[in-house]
């Protein structure tokens, strides 16, 4: 079985930064794809931003130069650096793990982007 955690939620001013964290353990294999996506209330869940075991990355219009999705050295963890935030932004943001066709899911980070 999958677990992943999410960390770094909060609340931050528009213009703002913060930096989620996921991790994953359980049995994660060496191809994988790790991402973020976002939902706010009322909305559907969205992609954010994904980044394959080989470090392509993908993002969606509205994020594309504010944020970065990266991995750490292990590869079990996945960062989201969110730099000039909107009011926008604001959102349950969750982590992904898609692998040997399978998906798994974290319990998600409220991100409050507000002044």
């Amino acid at each position: 079985q999958v677990q992943l955690v999410e960390s770094g939620g909060g609340l931050v001013q528009p213009g703002g930064s913060l930096r989620l964290s996921c991790t994953a353990s359980g049995i994660i294999f060496s191809s994988n794809v790790m991402g973020w996506y976002r939902q706010a209330p009322g909305n559907q869940r969205e992609l954010v931003a994904t980044i394959t075991s080989g470090d392509s990355t993908k993002y969606v219009g509205s994020v594309k130069g504010r944020f970065t999705i990266s991995r750490a050295n292990a590869r079990y963890t996945v960062y989201l650096q969110m730099n000039s935030l909107k009011p926008e932004d604001t959102a349950v943001y969750f982590c992904n793990l898609k692998q040997a066709f399978r998906e798994y899911w974290g319990q998600g980070t409220q991100v409050t982007v507000s002044s």
